[in-house]
């Protein structure tokens, strides 16, 4: 075993060598530091995630929902059925187009932005990183995604 930075590994099978893994072990540790911050709002981290994108845009579609948070909208739809079920969110019927169902915040909902609003800010203290770090971590992980995405077989 190696230190918590490893350095390059000649076996290509190496587990070590695997971008999956680490990519994986970092996505999972990142999530179990944020569930003390997200219990006292009663939010899972993909609630969260929604609530983050709701707070930013306000309605949205299930489709945008789910195209913001990188899962297909049958993955989202019952994440939003569980936030209307707190009564965070409502769907409703878009004026413009009447078989459209938007997903809007409720009053609850947008208050609940207020208690949230240190958590960015407290996970960056908490890690010991640098917000420049944090920065370059996100921009390889997205990085990471889009070369996935352009890589993928097209059905």
């Amino acid at each position: 075993m190696t230190d918590a930075v490893a350095a390059p590994v000649e076996d290509p099978l190496a587990v070590e060598a695997q971008v999956c893994l680490t990519v994986s072990a970092a996505a999972r540790s990142l999530v179990g530091f944020y569930r003390p911050l997200l219990a006292p709002l009663g939010l899972t981290h993909p609630q969260y995630l929604a609530m983050l994108a709701l707070w930013q845009y306000e309605r949205l579609s299930l489709k945008e929902l789910a195209a913001l948070l990188h899962l297909e909208p049958a993955t989202t739809s019952p994440l939003v059925r569980r936030l209307e079920a707190m009564r965070l969110v409502r769907r409703e019927r878009d004026p413009d187009d009447e078989r459209a169902l938007a997903i809007v915040l409720t009053d609850a909902g947008r208050a609940m932005r207020d208690s949230a609003v240190d958590i960015p800010a407290t996970m960056v203290e908490r890690l010991g990183l640098e917000r420049a770090q944090i920065d370059e971590i996100r921009r390889a992980a997205e990085l990471l995604v889009a070369a996935c995405a352009a890589a993928a077989p097209q059905d």
